[in-house]
């Protein structure tokens, strides 16, 4: 049963993450084609950010309340929706305001399944099965990297009529994986019922004798007894400021050093790829060396990643900028939720993670849209540029607070 379980859940991210890649990752390549401008596109995906920032808070709030529909229900209901949605890439025609709504609701959709999906793992352990959340993240790192390589190749040979085609298949794919595992799920929760009760009643009183300990303080409170991790944060928004480029502008960024969709696609490929090693072994690294000189080590290499992007004139510069991913991303990611647990009580740990998601999300939301602008008014080249001067700026914050952040654990 936990073989079929983890298999089930590795199954549902490694479909999120390729329809990541249909959604997000070529919504460039689909919306230069269909005519719309760089500022346009860059619009409609810091609106897609915007919503899925409003929707998260009331999705999670809605399957925490909800008593009739639980996570897998939820994300499947979700996920039958983006079918739908996807029917208006078939349908509306270059140039309008619907084919932007079409692109704003699938991104804010799909980016609202992930802290879903990342709960769920805690949901399926009530079946006595203990789930490895590292790999299940890894599998995704794995499907995005391989379907990316391909992809690209696609399109390059077929257009972009194969777009909504692929997000078709991949979310049916998705729901099968959702059905799959909810089926084990319910018959290896009934098989191991009073063992279940038992952990979770054990849970329970863990978490009551947890939350006694807690600290009541608001967001302002945490902020100014954290004021160090605060500006460390900021920080955060200068190094994944060139990461959102990266993600969402590859494609752009290619043409202007002579590139394809093709080439677009095996790079994130190759970027993807190279992060699995880092996260998989991360515990490893963490026992060997402080969070402290991780996170250092990563805005490092977050910086040497984007500024070797600005420098290249050859699609083969990006491919070696790519080469940095595990020791930017790849690193600063687990090393940063650790570093929050280190550092913090167990009420602020939360609060420290939410502020981290936040700047990640804040700084999409502006490397998109001021992407785009940048894009139509000076080109890839300046707007790489830029983005090494921001990550830098980034880096260098970083790399000062970090080892001032103080220790809150009692």
């Amino acid at each position: 049963m936990g073989k079929i379980l983890n298999s089930g859940y590795g199954a549902i991210f490694g479909t999120y993450w390729v329809i990541y890649a249909i959604v997000s990752s070529f919504a460039s390549v689909f919306m230069l084609a269909k005519g719309y401008t760089n500022s346009q596109i860059g619009m409609t995906l810091a609106a897609a950010n915007v919503l899925a920032v409003i929707m998260q808070p009331l999705i999670a709030d809605f399957v925490d309340r909800s008593k009739r529909m639980d996570v897998i229900g939820t994300t499947t209901i979700m996920t039958v929706c983006m079918m739908v949605i996807t029917v208006g890439m078939f349908t509306f025609k270059g140039g309008t305001l619907g084919l932007c709504v079409v692109f704003v609701l699938l991104i804010a959709f799909h980016t609202v399944l992930q802290p879903l999906f990342n709960a769920l793992a805690f949901k399926l352990e009530d079946a006595g099965v203990a789930i490895n959340f590292g790999i299940a993240r890894s599998v995704g790192s794995l499907a995005y990297s391989i379907f990316v390589a391909v992809f690209g190749s696609i399109v390059q040979h077929l257009g972009i009529g194969a777009m909504p085609v692929a997000n078709e298949l991949a979310c049916l794919m998705l729901i099968a994986s959702l059905v799959f595992t909810g089926y084990y799920f319910r018959k290896g929760k009934a098989q191991n019922e009073r063992g279940a009760e038992a952990v979770r009643g054990k849970s329970r009183e863990e978490d009551a004798k947890a939350a006694e300990s807690e600290e009541d303080i608001n967001l302002v409170q945490f902020i100014k007894r954290n004021r160090m991790f605060f500006i460390m944060n900021l920080g955060v928004l200068g190094l994944f400021f060139s990461n959102a480029v990266l993600n969402n502008y590859m494609a752009q960024i290619c043409t202007g050093v002579g590139g394809t969709t093709e080439d677009m696609g095996r790079i994130l490929g190759v970027m993807a790829f190279l992060e699995i090693p880092t996260m998989v072994f991360f515990k490893q690294l963490k026992n060997k060396f402080s969070c402290q000189l991780l996170l250092k080590a990563a805005a490092i290499g977050f910086t040497v990643k984007i500024a070797i992007c600005w420098l290249a004139n050859s699609v083969v510069l990006l491919y070696i900028g790519q080469f940095f991913q595990p020791v930017s991303f790849a690193l600063f990611l687990p090393g940063m939720v650790y570093f929050s647990d280190e550092m913090m009580s167990r009420g602020e740990a939360v609060k420290g993670q939410a502020l981290f998601t936040t700047m990640i999300t804040i700084t999409t939301i502006f490397a998109t849209l001021f992407g785009g602008m940048l894009l139509d008014a000076i080109g890839p080249k300046m707007l790489t540029f830029i983005s090494t001067l921001v990550t830098a700026a980034g880096a260098a914050v970083v790399i000062l607070a970090v080892d001032r952040v103080k220790s809150n654990k009692q």
